[in-house]
């Protein structure tokens, strides 16, 4: 891939691969590809922040290397372990053998079993890859402390082998849903965004581009619809994902507009959590099916 020079060129490469990212955002990313810096990004579920690393590892031709985080995550599922089944056999055939056993050979490369954080340090040929830490806020204190030290210098020391060095820094992209603050440490190694939920204008045009198949008027509508939904404080706004789901079921049916039995009827394609049905529908589905037409061409 040939070097960035401008955020133009971010928006054009994001773009080129079905996404559709603001002003804000795509300056982000110029920084952060310049820079070598990590990017933090924030955000509800849904807004598009693991869904972007994937687009730049398309874009930038690097592999995706995806460290999913949880809670009591730890070095052997995020950085390395050994394969003991695969040094166990290597003993064994050594006895039988009557090979004498060294040691050494059971802590060589053939038995590192590499996590995401070491194939992401470790990465030597191609276009750097793209480290996504995705949900960094599911991992405890600890590991946070230890993913910062990591991404510092891009540097992982197995103590069998010795310490292995990015010969380019990846690509790393870090999300947080925010079910808990990440600390200011780590947000201060990173540059940081908060993706927000599109306006209208933004998610009617991901709609023309990720549901070709939807007519515009009930794009229109959907988009319209999906606005009003996420002002009556659900506990989970439909992110971007349901809104196509949401306008691909409805065109499935045969639709070509939302009224209030079709929104009725798909509503569990937008929303996921049955107290967020329930407030739709005390709000008024007849309320929702307005606010659709409202935005009709």
């Amino acid at each position: 891939m040939e070097p960035v020079k401008s955020v133009d060129d971010v928006r054009a490469g994001l773009a080129a691969h079905d996404y559709l990212a603001d002003e804000g955002l795509t300056t982000a990313v110029f920084l952060a590809l310049t820079l070598q810096r990590p990017l933090l990004l924030e955000g509800e579920a849904g807004v598009g922040k693991t869904e972007l690393a994937k687009v730049l590892a398309c874009w930038t031709g690097g592999e995706l290397v995806r460290l999913q985080c949880y809670e009591g995550i730890d070095a052997a599922q995020a950085v390395y372990e050994w394969d003991y089944s695969r040094q166990l056999l290597h003993l064994r055939a050594a006895e039988a053998g009557g090979a004498p056993i060294v040691e050494d050979e059971l802590y060589s490369e053939r038995f590192l079993v590499r996590r995401p954080l070491l194939r992401a340090i470790a990465a030597q040929d191609g276009e750097p890859p793209v480290l996504l830490i995705d949900e960094v806020d599911r991992a405890d204190d600890e590991f946070e402390a230890f993913l910062l030290e990591i991404l510092a210098d891009y540097s992982i020391t197995v103590p069998e082998l010795g310490t292995f060095h990015a010969a380019r820094p990846p690509v790393v992209v870090v999300t947080s849903n925010r079910t808990r603050d990440v600390h200011d440490a780590l947000k201060r190694r990173c540059l940081y965004y908060w993706i927000d939920h599109p306006d209208f204008e933004r998610e009617l045009a991901i709609l023309r581009l990720r549901a070709p198949g939807v007519g515009e008027a009930l794009a229109r509508q959907v988009a319209g619809a999906v606005e009003a939904l996420r002002d009556l404080e659900l506990y989970k706004p439909p992110g971007v994902a349901e809104t196509i789901d949401w306008a691909q079921a409805v065109a499935a049916l045969g639709a070509t507009r939302l009224d209030e039995e079709t929104v009725g009827v798909t509503l569990g394609t937008v929303l996921k959590y049955r107290e967020d049905q329930q407030r739709a529908r005390a709000h008024g589905l007849d309320t929702l099916a307005t606010a659709a037409a409202g935005h009709e061409a």
